[in-house]
C-alpha cells in the first residue's frame, strides 16, 4: 500500500482516506444503520408482531448477535484500511487462510448495490410525501388553520389514497427516485472527508433533533400511554413464538447494515487509535434507541387517530399521513417528519452505494467520481425494475419456478434475495471467519476489549453468530418450517 498519492490509484484507493474525527465515525456509522429499517420496519414489524415480545427479544439479539459481528466487521476494516474484498483478503493472509474468505465480501458489496437499487425508490417517496405535505402547509397557512390537522376537507380514505396514486403515476416516481439517487452519488464522489462525512456530520445531529422533537409532540399530542403499554407490554407465550423470534432477529441483524460490507468498508476510514469496541457499542445503542423511539413516535399518533398499528408496510406512508389529520399543526409535524425521514435515508443510501463503489475503484484503479457515478447510474436503471414493479410490471414474476420467489415480482425478488439469502450469508461467513480462521492474536490487537468480555465475544461470535444467521439463511429459504 501507498500512504498517499492519487486517491483513484489501484491499491491505494482507500489508504490515504480516514475519518477526520471519532465523532465523524460514529455520526456515520450510526447514519448508516439509522434509516428506513428503523423507521420503517421496524414500527411495522413491532406492530405486526405484537409489541412488547418483539422489541424485547430484538434488544436481546442487537446485544448478543449484531453487536460482536458489527465489531468484527469494523475490525477487519481497520486491519485491512482497504476496499472491503481486499481488507478481508489482507486479514485472510495474515491469518495464513484462503483469499477466497473475500467471497463474504464479496456478497456484500453486491447486496448493498442491489439495496440501494430499490432503496433509492422508497426514499423517492419521502421526497414525495414532504412534497405533499409542504404544499399541505402551504394551504394551512393561506386559510389561517396552521395549528389544526393536515389536509383539511378531505377524508381518511383521501390520504391513504396519496400512495396507490403515486404508485399509478411514473412520471413522478421515476424522477423522484432519479433525484434521490443523484443525491446519493454526488455525495459519494466527494469522498469521505468532502462528501460521506459532511452528510453524517450535519445531517445525523439535525436527525436527532427533529425525532426527538416529533416524540415528545406525539407524547402530549397523542395516546403515549397507549403505545408504551403496546411497546412494552411482556407476553411470554409471545416472546417465544416463532414468527416473532425470526422478526427480531432478522431486523436486529439488518438494522445495523450488517452482511453488507458498509462497517468494513467504514472501519477502513477508521484511526488506530479508534476504540472499535467503544465505537461499536455506541452505534449499536443509538440504531437501537432510534428503533425503538421509532415506536414510540409513530405509535400514540396512529392510537391517538384510532387506526390500526399493525398495517404493515404501508404503517408510514398511508396509516401515519392519515393520522395527521386528526393532530394538532398536522401539516406542520407531517412534513418534519418527512424531512427527517429523508435524512436518514441519505445517510443510509451514501453508506449503501459507499461499499461497492469502494470496491470496483480499487479493482479497477478508477477516481472515486468515475466510479459513483457508474455504479450509481447502473443502480439507478435496475432501480427502474422496481419502482414498475408497482405497476406496469407489477404481476411480472421473475422468478416465479423458485418456491421462494413464487408470485414475487422484480422489486419483491430483489428484496427477497437480498435481505434472505445474501445478507445472512456474508454475515454468517463473517463470523465463521473471525471466529474459527483469523489470527486470533490480530482480532485481539484489533478489538479492543479484554479478559472476561474478550471471552464472551469470542464465544458469541464463534457459535452464537453462525448459529443464528444459519437459521435466518435457512428459514428465509423455507418459511414453510415456521409455520
Amino acid at each position: 500500500m501507498v500512504a498517499g498519492g492519487d486517491p483513484g490509484v489501484a491499491g491505494s484507493a482507500t489508504a490515504q482516506e480516514h475519518w477526520s474525527s471519532r465523532f465523524a465515525f460514529v455520526m456515520a456509522a450510526v447514519g448508516s444503520a439509522v434509516g428506513l429499517g428503523n423507521l420503517w420496519r421496524f414500527p411495522a414489524e413491532a406492530g405486526q408482531n405484537g409489541g412488547g415480545a418483539f422489541v424485547i427479544f430484538y434488544i436481546a439479539c442487537v446485544a448478543l448477535i449484531g453487536l460482536p459481528l458489527l465489531l468484527s466487521e469494523t475490525l477487519i476494516g481497520r486491519h485491512g484500511k482497504s476496499s472491503a474484498v481486499e481488507s478481508v483478503r489482507v486479514v485472510a493472509r495474515e491469518s495464513g487462510g484462503s483469499t477466497a474468505w473475500s467471497a463474504l465480501a464479496v456478497v456484500g458489496a453486491i447486496a448493498s448495490f442491489l439495496i440501494v437499487s430499490f432503496y433509492s425508490v422508497i426514499a423517492g417517496w419521502v421526497l414525495y410525501y414532504i412534497g405533499v405535505f409542504a404544499g399541505d402547509l402551504f394551504a394551512s397557512i393561506g386559510s389561517g388553520n396552521l395549528t389544526g390537522g393536515a389536509f383539511a376537507g378531505q377524508s381518511a380514505e383521501q390520504v391513504q389514497g396519496l400512495m396507490p396514486a403515486l404508485f399509478d403515476n411514473n412520471a413522478v416516481m421515476l424522477p423522484l427516485h432519479a433525484l434521490f439517487m443523484g443525491l446519493t452519488i454526488y455525495v459519494v464522489a466527494r469522498g469521505v472527508t468532502g462528501g460521506i462525512e459532511k452528510v453524517a456530520v450535519y445531517l445525523m445531529p439535525a436527525f436527532f433533533i427533529l425525532f426527538l422533537g416529533i416524540t415528545v409532540y406525539g407524547a402530549f399530542s397523542g395516546d403515549f400511554a397507549e403505545a408504551l403499554a403496546f411497546m412494552f407490554a411482556f407476553d411470554p407465550a409471545r416472546l417465544l413464538h416463532g414468527p416473532v423470534m425470526l422478526s427480531a432477529l432478522g431486523q436486529a441483524f439488518f438494522s445495523l447494515s450488517l452482511g453488507s460490507a458498509i462497517m468494513i468498508t467504514y472501519g477502513a476510514y477508521a484511526d488506530r487509535g479508534v476504540n472499535l469496541a467503544k465505537t461499536s457499542g455506541m452505534i449499536a445503542a443509538c440504531d437501537t434507541s432510534v428503533a425503538i423511539i421509532a415506536g414510540l413516535c409513530i405509535f400514540p399518533i396512529v392510537f391517538a387517530a384510532g387506526l390500526a398499528v399493525d398495517s404493515g408496510p404501508t404503517l408510514m406512508f398511508q396509516t401515519l399521513p392519515a393520522s395527521f389529520q386528526t393532530m394538532p399543526a398536522g401539516s406542520l409535524i407531517g412534513l418534519l417528519f418527512f424531512v427527517m425521514v429523508f435524512f436518514a435515508a441519505l445517510t443510509s443510501s451514501v453508506s449503501l452505494l459507499d461499499a461497492p463503489t469502494n470496491w470496483i475503484r480499487y479493482k479497477f484503479g478508477w477516481t472515486r467520481a468515475r466510479t459513483a457515478v457508474l455504479v450509481g447510474g447502473l443502480a439507478f436503471v435496475i432501480g427502474i425494475f422496481s419502482a414498475l414493479s408497482f405497476n406496469v410490471m407489477g404481476e411480472w414474476y421473475p422468478l416465479d419456478f423458485i418456491a421462494m420467489f413464487r408470485e414475487q415480482n422484480f422489486f419483491g425478488v430483489v428484496d427477497g434475495f437480498t435481505g434472505k439469502i445474501m445478507l445472512p450469508l456474508s454475515g454468517l461467513l463473517t463470523a465463521i471467519f473471525i471466529g474459527w480462521v483469523a489470527d486470533r492474536r490480530l482480532t485481539d490487537a484489533e478489538n479492543g476489549i479484554s479478559g472476561g468480555l474478550h471471552l464472551f465475544w469470542r464465544f458469541l461470535v464463534a457459535w452464537l453468530c453462525p448459529i443464528a444467521l444459519t437459521v435466518i439463511l435457512i428459514l428465509g429459504i423455507f418459511p414453510e418450517l415456521i409455520g
